[in-house]
């Protein structure tokens, strides 16, 4: 397969991997889906394997950028809807769920024994004490973030006592909030705190039972992208079909969120041309040079990338990662640039800041207000989100042998199939309460991300 005329380089589809499509010379670039995804370390004959062992990168570190105007972002008014919870703030949500968060580790082991005696979900994590500065701020954003989600219907902020993320500390990030719908129990105030906690959720599920799913527009609808475990497939056929789906949902008014802001390096472009003005772009700029200062500050290279697995699967460089990741987003305007921990703000696509690693960009979704992820992968993976996470296989190959895995498979695209109408048709069904393998397999859990002292 081409996918750009620009090309010098094909895919074989029977294993994901790229070969010359002409001869290419010792320090040229090797181009694919139309950009340079790094250059020849030898010379490459026509026909030959381009990979690890005669490419390499062409990323270094910060880099200057010039903004060419901006774009307009328009959407259509449509009847298409689903069927969600309207909460009192209006806010909407696609699941109606008791969450137990707790503000420290400590009382991990408690949180998970009153979800499994009441049947709510906690969401637990290692941090809330012995932290400082920005560290701890970002342990209370990402927490603000899970408990004002509306997929829960309500919410039990657990807490020990004696934490530096203790309850009213927590409180002042916070903000408002609903006493019917949040409520808080201290540990150490307790002589039993499990039975107390028993019954305060016994009281959230009866508040969020009166809730009834309704008919919302589909514009109400925000959705977070996300890869792992790539391979050659990902950006032909799984990412693609996100992407197209992107499109069509902004266009109808509704928002997506992409992060992986490393996996932007050696993309970054084609989304900086698509911010909405210059404000949007500037802050595209900030994104991607701020996250490669921070390799820097930490003495590592900005490409330390792809990882084996990506490497088994056919890809080679960062660029080229980033190159096929990027294409989740489509070809939306780019209309608002997040910080971690922050919450969306506007319809259209966000781009949020954070890392790809899995588990911590899942939980900056979440965070971030998305009511379900579409996690596409190659080499397969079971994680899951506190909000449904849809897994979209690249290939065939992984949606067979991980049928328990896999929601949706996207393989068929690489012959020609049209799955536009029915991928969003599952993700209205899923926004619907179709459960996602991952709920049904009750893979769900979270990983805050830290870049500082412990005490």
């Amino acid at each position: 397969m081409i996918i750009n005329k620009l090309d010098n380089v094909s895919i074989n589809l029977e294993n994901g991997h790229k070969y010359a499509l002409r001869d290419i010379k010792e320090g040229e670039n090797v181009i694919k889906y139309g950009n340079p995804i790094g250059h020849a370390t030898a010379d490459i004959k026509k026909g030959d394997h381009v990979h690890t062992h005669n490419m390499k990168t062409n990323l270094s570190g910060e880099l200057v950028y010039k903004y060419s105007g901006g774009t307009t972002y328009k959407y259509n008014e449509t009847n298409t809807t689903f069927l969600g919870y309207v909460r009192p703030n209006g806010d909407i949500g696609i699941r109606n769920e008791i969450w137990v968060i707790p503000t420290v580790g400590c009382v991990n082991k408690i949180a998970e024994k009153l979800a499994s005696l009441t049947g709510a979900y906690a969401y637990t994590h290692p941090f809330g004490c012995s932290q400082l500065g920005d560290d701890q701020r970002t342990t209370q954003l990402v927490l603000r973030g899970l408990v004002n989600h509306p997929n829960a219907g309500g919410v039990l902020v657990l807490g020990l006592g004696c934490e530096n993320n203790n309850i009213a500390e927590f409180k002042k990030v916070l903000g408002e909030w609903d006493d019917e719908r949040v409520k808080f129990l201290n540990c150490q105030d307790f002589e039993n705190e499990i039975d107390e906690g028993v019954k305060i959720i016994n009281e959230l599920k009866e508040y969020a039972s009166k809730f009834e799913r309704t008919s919302v527009p589909v514009s109400k609808l925000r959705i977070g992208l996300k890869c792992g475990g790539s391979d050659g497939y990902s950006g032909i056929s799984a990412n693609p079909l996100l992407g197209r789906f992107s499109d069509t949902l902004t266009s109808f008014g509704g928002t997506v969120a992409l992060t992986e802001v490393p996996e932007m390096f050696g993309a970054e472009h084609l989304l900086m041309e698509r911010a909405e003005n210059e404000n949007v772009f500037n802050r595209c700029v900030s994104l991607i040079n701020d996250f490669k200062n921070y390799y820097v500050s930490h003495n590592q290279v900005v490409y330390e990338n792809p990882s084996p697995g990506n490497k088994a699967g056919g890809i080679t460089t960062l660029e080229e990662k980033s190159l096929g990741c990027v294409q989740k987003g489509g070809a939306c305007v780019v209309r608002d640039v997040l910080d971690y921990g922050d919450t969306l703000k506007t319809n259209g696509l966000s781009l949020l800041n954070g890392p790809g690693n899995d588990i911590v960009a899942i939980t900056n979704l979440t965070a971030c207000g998305v009511h379900m992820i579409l996690f596409t992968t190659g080499r397969g993976t079971p994680l899951g989100a506190p909000v449904p996470t849809v897994k979209i296989s690249t290939n065939s190959s992984l949606a067979a042998k991980k049928s328990g895995w896999i929601d949706f498979d996207a393989s068929p695209t690489l012959s020609g199939k049209d799955l536009d109408s029915e991928f969003f048709n599952y993700i209205i069904s899923v926004a619907n309460g179709k459960e996602t393998k991952n709920e049904e397999n009750g893979y769900r859990e979270i990983s805050i991300f830290k870049d500082g002292v412990t005490l």
